[in-house]
């Protein structure tokens, strides 16, 4: 294996231990970056007179070049290399010769990495982000088409109230607003520029680091060097709002999942998101929704596993931060993969109409605004409670539906029922009636979309 320090023949030990330290399996993925960095610290060099203007245009010739290859070839099926750091030097000291040893001056491999990774972080952010809106404006689409739309609403999954399915897409789009939000948190603390932070003490040399910074795209440079070369903070963030996107989903395809069952039978996934049972043929198993679910504790593990590495290490780099970077883009990638998924899921999913209106009529879920009737009349709302409960338990034990009953039976629980308390045990009326701010009225719902339409700057 090829790494900095190699010097002749290797006994087998040292084999092992280099070949078990390596990290270049998966820090490849951060070459893009560590070429772009390479590049403005070389154009620093050169421009503060560190090195010669004519040694660094060489040295930013020849990694431009590398960039080149790597991206016409991504894959990079190179073995021998300990890390993306030594491959990226070894290639140019090939393209250049000795004036590729001058890159590292008034540079560490500590703060190097660590420029590397804040680099990835913000365009991971910018590709999730992209995801979430596209999901968001698809919550958006099927709100606006199923506002007028009356299914149960639950609380500890027994029917509850009546309410509108565009009000229930909506509460997600709300959830993975915060999401989007977050993710913004997590980029803005990794837009600190630790280049020139060195091993840890900073640097001899007149390096200029707010231009490179510039040059970066960096809002600031970080002003601590112990803390830039150490500080994996903004890792965890992200991963973190991660963890959190994918709670979200988790949540709504365990409803799609329980939706999709016969019990239900709300909604029926495209074939495409389903695939049907090698034994029983009549079977179609939500499978990707299911996978969704699954990779949240994947992305959670993530989240731990990274909280328990930096829990214990002291100032400044170790090496075990070297097993960030797996976490890291596995979050990436989760997260971004199920954001994807979810969208084309949704815009495909038919709502079976008639199943979502049978599953509101006779589950008593209009009890309470026979008892908000009541309160309308003067009734205080605990007696107004206590009359619906009774109701609903008599008509529980005669087998009977609120729908079923008579205006003269109304009165006989309390005469302040009037004519117009019959319509109150309409689902549909339940939930148009609920018009305060944020509520299920499909008429909110209009206002919500709108509200959410301007969030999205639509």
């Amino acid at each position: 294996m090829r790494t900095l320090w190699s010097h002749g023949e290797q006994r087998p030990a040292e084999v092992l231990a280099e070949e078990w330290g390596a990290s270049f399996a998966f820090d490849v993925r951060l070459l893009p970056y560590d070429v772009r960095g390479s590049i403005a610290h070389a154009r620093m060099l050169g421009a503060t007179g560190i090195i010669q203007p004519t040694e660094a245009d060489r040295i930013i010739a020849g990694l431009e070049e590398i960039l080149r290859e790597w991206e016409a070839n991504p894959s990079a099926p190179i073995t021998e290399y300990e890390d993306v750091h030594t491959y990226v030097e070894a290639r140019l000291t090939e393209k250049i010769g000795e004036t590729a040893r001058k890159l590292h001056t008034a540079r560490s491999r500590n703060d190097q990495v660590a420029l590397d990774a804040r680099l990835f972080v913000k365009d991971a952010v910018a590709g999730i982000q992209a995801a979430l809106r596209q999901c968001q404006r698809v919550l958006v689409e099927r709100a606006e088409e199923l506002a007028d739309v009356i299914l149960p609403g639950y609380t500890h999954l027994q029917h509850a109230q009546p309410i509108s399915l565009g009000h229930h897409m909506l509460a997600y789009f709300w959830m993975l607003e915060r999401d989007f939000q977050r993710f913004s948190g997590a980029r803005e603390r990794a837009d600190w520029m630790p280049l020139g932070a060195g091993a840890l003490a900073g640097t001899t040399f007149p390096i200029d680091r707010q231009r490179v910074a510039r040059e970066l795209g960096f809002a600031r440079v970080a002003p601590n060097s112990l803390d830039a070369v150490s500080d994996r903070d903004f890792v965890i963030e992200f991963v973190s709002a991660g963890a959190l996107t994918m709670m979200h989903l988790s949540r709504l395809c365990e409803e799609l999942i329980l939706w999709t069952s016969r019990e239900f039978g709300f909604v029926c996934l495209e074939d495409a998101f389903t695939t049907g049972s090698s034994m029983m043929p009549q079977k179609r198993n939500p499978d990707l929704a299911e996978l969704i679910r699954g990779k949240s504790g994947r992305v959670y593990g993530d989240l731990v596993a990274l909280l328990t590495l930096m829990k214990g290490l002291p100032l400044t780099y170790n090496k075990d931060m070297q097993e960030d970077k797996e976490a890291l883009f596995d979050t990436a990638d989760t997260v971004r993969g199920c954001l994807t998924v979810m969208a084309a899921m949704l815009r495909g999913a038919r709502f079976q109409l008639d199943r979502l209106q049978a599953a509101t009529r006779g589950d008593f879920s209009t009890a309470t605004d026979l008892a908000d009737y009541l309160v309308r009349q003067g009734l205080p709302f605990r007696d107004a409670h206590d009359v619906a409960r009774r109701i609903v338990m008599d008509c529980l034990g005669q087998g009977r539906a609120l729908e079923d009953l008579s205006l003269a039976e109304l009165q006989s629980y309390s005469p302040l029922f009037g004519e117009d308390a019959l319509a109150e045990v309409s689902p549909e009326r339940s939930a148009a009636r609920r018009t305060s701010e944020g509520g299920t009225a499909p008429e909110r719902v209009r206002d919500q979309i709108t509200l959410a339409r301007e969030t999205l700057g639509a």
